[in-house]
């Protein structure tokens, strides 16, 4: 990884500085109208979307962008208040912001607010007159769950804020916001809560964020490879959720949550390995029922990952391990086929991937037709022609299904990815290569860190403590103290809450 990383990383620029960060730029205004328009017109291109509504007979005019600001919040926003007599003229209004600096100006018409400018008067008023179109808040496609909350994040960052917010109803959450990308301006927020968050943390995140110097900044997933540990690491070191009762969940164990303007997505730091295989259902069902699914899931990882080169590596290599009732039909299947195994495996998976993304493709009624049928019929057509033996079929089927097991499709995508080189050293070297690629998966899991967090942990290092939600969910109650590798500045998450029970034990006693 280091050889790659080196060969493939520039000379890093020693003034990176995000917009905030910078000196703002200055243009003081002037008493000429006139002068001020022509600078905004000048600074803005031209462009045909920009309104210029004069008013006052020519002695003022009023400038916004049509694509961007709300007609009914101009009338009701600026000419209403003086036409009911609240206000003697705009500059009186009281939701108005003043500003000389003509730069300024030019930023809030961009953000979608309009600008009053007056002759022989330096002041510009600033209204937020922004149209905004809203998607309904709905359950993430994504992230469904069979019992708890039902809504998930939208487009719109303080919507996304405000569902947290509702969740948690303290002074201690804090936000903090950044404008990253040099043409695009996004807005971005961190969202951590006070004397829990370890500061370092926070610390590393920020100065990540004013490291970014890129022109263009649209999603998560940009900032996700600008700020993350280890770009050249198949697996994610930040836990990327559209459901606002995950984050809050993270956010009260410690962690760092982050949004940008325009994304239902919300990044999540530090992040394990484990906490990909953590799910909301977990907790809102009984907690033998909540391990047991884990378990499961915990299962499909091994499943996903080494079933196709645990079966090349025994027909290949070892066939001496398969039952003597199997190795006359497992024989048989195989001898029908022209080429060897892994030819077989690699078509297969690479099928599954062809269906998987026409799926997503396609409309969805359409695309789940196509899965359907796609596999049953595909399945069926390559074993009757005799391209796949029928149990490699099984074993591809079972191999895609366990990387749908896992809640993020993140980490989905990077078991289905490591599937590959598996193959490949089961194919060459047998157990051996399969033992090799599953110990350099282990020592890569071991070796990796999300802003100083272990990205193992806690299994490595091994703390027992943390293992009562890792493998297993004990009952609430025993889930007193936050995990270490959130580093959190308060351990203790709660107190005895089942003291009754010892009251009512004494009484009986």
């Amino acid at each position: 990884m280091g050889f790659f990383r080196d060969l493939f990383q520039r000379e890093q620029r020693t003034d990176r500085r995000i917009a905030d960060e910078s000196p703002e730029p200055q243009e003081p205004s002037t008493r000429n109208l006139s002068k001020n328009i022509d600078y905004i017109l000048y600074a803005l291109k031209r462009t045909e979307d920009l309104k210029v509504r004069i008013l006052k007979k020519g002695d003022a005019a009023l400038l916004y962008f049509e694509s961007m600001v709300d007609q009914e919040k101009v009338q009701a926003s600026i000419f209403s208040p003086i036409e009911i007599g609240k206000a003697d003229s705009i500059h009186d209004i009281p939701n108005a912001k003043e500003t000389s600096n003509l730069e300024e100006a030019v930023k809030s018409l961009l953000r979608g607010h309009a600008i009053y400018i007056e002759d022989d008067n330096r002041r510009i008023s600033q209204f937020n007159v922004t149209s905004v179109f809203n998607r309904n808040v709905e359950e993430p496609v994504n992230e469904k769950v069979v019992r708890g909350s039902h809504d998930g994040f939208v487009e719109n960052i303080m919507v996304n804020i405000n569902l947290v917010r509702k969740r948690i109803e303290h002074r201690d959450l804090k936000v903090k916001f950044y404008r990253v990308g040099k043409k695009t301006n996004t807005n971005l927020a961190i969202l951590y809560m006070e004397g829990i968050a370890d500061p370092e943390v926070i610390l590393k995140m920020e100065e990540r964020i004013k490291g970014i110097d890129s022109d263009k900044v649209q999603s998560p997933g940009y900032i996700e490879e600008f700020i993350e540990d280890s770009a050249w690491s198949p697996f994610p070191q930040m836990l990327n959720t559209e459901r606002p009762d995950r984050v809050v969940a993270n956010l009260m164990e410690g962690r760092v949550a982050l949004f940008t303007e325009g994304s239902p997505t919300s990044l999540i730091a530090p992040s394990t390995f484990f906490m990909f295989y953590q799910s909301p259902d977990d907790y809102n069902t009984r907690w033998y029922t909540g391990t047991f699914i884990r378990l499961i899931r915990l299962a499909s990882f091994l499943i996903a990952i080494g079933l196709p080169a645990l079966y090349i590596a025994i027909v290949s290599f070892h066939f001496e391990v398969i039952p003597d009732d199997l190795i006359t039909p497992i024989k048989g299947s195989i001898n029908e086929i022209a080429y060897p195994p892994v030819i077989e495996a690699l078509v297969m998976v690479v099928i599954i991937e062809l269906i998987r993304e026409s799926g997503i493709r396609l409309p969805s009624p359409v695309g789940q037709t196509i899965g359907i049928v796609g596999g049953l019929v595909i399945g069926d057509a390559v074993i009757r022609a005799g391209l796949v033996s029928n149990i490699m079929v099984i074993v591809i089927a079972l191999t895609a299904i366990s990387s749908f097991v896992v809640p993020s499709n993140e980490l989905s995508t990077t078991l289905r990815l490591l599937t590959f080189p598996l193959i490949g050293l089961s194919a060459t070297l047998g157990f051996v290569g399969l033992i090799f690629g599953l110990l350099f998966i282990a020592v890569h899991l071991t070796k990796l860190e999300s802003y100083g967090v272990p990205y193992f942990a806690p299994v490595a290092p091994l703390r027992l403590r943390d293992l009562k939600d890792t493998f297993v969910r004990l009952p609430i109650f025993m889930l007193k103290n936050r995990p270490k590798d959130a580093h959190p500045m308060n351990d203790q998450a709660m107190k005895d809450s089942r003291k009754w029970k010892k009251n009512e034990q004494s009484k009986k006693s």
